[in-house]
């Protein structure tokens, strides 16, 4: 049966999200900043998600740090709410209905990031679940997150499990809420497989809502086998624990795109994480080095844009987007990138060794061929060697954007973590 939620997602959503920048302590003149930007920048090329990360109702967050057990904003149905001090539109009981409204006036998408469960202060004071006769303490598994102390699982086998994850939906549905990411959900191997019922509850209450909301499953990394759940109850999973702009990191995420590439189509789509580029961690200390540019350097920058498009990941922004130069925002408005992202039909790895790594592509219009250098050295290929990994002598070079036609005793020169990608 063709499930309702994939009539959205028909491409991986593509946007921006406070983490990178703001960790858990973004406010809302920095959502609206960002938000402006994309609207005026960005929108025309496909971004449109503009998604505020996780602890917007904890009044004290100040940086990616989680400060465990400090009083959350929670209404009287054990929902968490907006902090008004740090978004203000939210005031006297609002939520985040008036920054969805502004951010659907700029002609983009809203979304936001939730932890799994309920509230452990609801729990603690058995505030009740609506439409029910139970409370939070009913309903709570003692199944906490090893990371984050705010949340206990839910129970949704019984009745008002579901019903608990039914208003919270609801809630959102009624802020204009398009995008959830929902967090300590995606990779259920650290709890024995038990999430599996938590997303299946998720996903049927945002489809009682009657509102398309892309489901987003955090952290990875995702188990492989639980791909075709995944396709049945989620948009977009994480394949990945949090990507930072590390090399070792880049380089990992090849093994793990090779198996998921085959898992993708519309509506559903494994997801790479956050484009950790430009300006990032302005107030986030996960990461290496702070405040700062990322330390991708270009060639690292071209090799992950080109793998996530390749691989058809969902494409979400983690840097400040005000402060794009021209190099940053030539990766993310690169035609032949987005429409890869987009329009492909079949893509998987082709070779490897410790050199390099090949990947082929095809959509309805195009072939794409791609050779990753991911040496510390420099990497020369003969138009012969070309040939016996399958790669055309000819084509468009998408990255000096240049038509190619190489002659017999012409070679191409990769430098070091770089790639050169051939459309056909």
């Amino acid at each position: 049966m063709t499930k309702k939620f994939r009539t959205f997602a028909q491409v991986p959503p593509k946007g921006w999200n406070s983490w990178d920048s703001y960790g858990a302590s973004v406010r809302e003149d920095e959502v609206k900043r960002n938000a402006d930007y994309l609207s005026q920048h960005l929108k025309q090329f496909g971004w449109q998600y503009v998604t505020v990360d996780i602890q917007w109702y904890e009044p004290t967050a100040d940086s990616s740090q989680y400060h465990n057990f400090t009083p959350l904003l929670m209404d009287e149905y054990s929902r968490l709410i907006p902090d008004p001090k740090r978004f203000p539109s939210a005031a006297n009981g609002q939520g985040f209905k008036p920054l969805g409204d502004y951010i659907h006036g700029l002609g983009l998408k809203f979304g936001i990031h939730i932890m799994r469960g309920i509230p452990r202060q609801a729990v603690h004071n058995a505030t009740p679940i609506k439409g029910t006769t139970k409370t939070a303490r009913d309903i709570a598994e003692n199944n906490i997150c090893p990371w984050n102390a705010d949340m206990y699982g839910v129970n949704v086998d019984m009745p008002e499990g579901q019903s608990y994850y039914n208003s919270l939906m609801d809630l959102y549905a009624s802020w204009g809420v398009d995008f959830i990411k929902c967090d300590d959900i995606a990779n259920s191997v650290i709890y024995n497989g038990t999430l599996k019922k938590e997303v299946v509850a998720l996903r049927k209450a945002i489809d009682q809502t009657g509102r398309e909301m892309v489901l987003s499953l955090s952290p990875g990394p995702a188990p492989v086998e639980n791909g075709a759940f995944l396709q049945r109850n989620a948009n977009m999973w994480r394949i990945t624990d949090d990507f930072w702009d590390e090399w070792s990191l880049l380089l990992n995420m090849f093994d793990r795109a090779e198996k998921w590439s085959p898992i993708s189509r519309p509506g559903n789509w494994p997801d790479c994480d956050m484009l950790p580029l430009g300006h990032i961690g302005i107030r986030s200390v996960d990461g290496p080095g702070g405040n700062r540019q990322t330390r991708f350097t270009r060639p690292e920058q071209k090799t992950m844009m080109s793998l996530w498009s390749l691989m058809q990941s969902p494409l979400i922004m983690g840097g400040e987007l005000p402060d794009l130069d021209e190099w940053t925002t030539s990766l993310l408005t690169n035609q032949d990138l987005l429409e890869m992202d987009d329009h492909l039909v079949d893509k998987y790895q082709t070779a490897r060794d410790e050199q390099k790594i090949t990947w082929y592509a095809e959509s309805p219009s195009h072939a794409y061929y791609a050779v990753f250098n991911i040496s510390d050295q420099p990497l020369t290929l003969t138009s012969k060697e070309l040939s016996a990994l399958e790669i055309p002598l000819a084509g468009h070079d998408i990255w000096q954007n240049r038509d190619v036609s190489l002659a017999a005793d012409q070679v191409v020169e990769i430098a070091s973590h770089d790639v050169y990608l051939l459309k056909v």
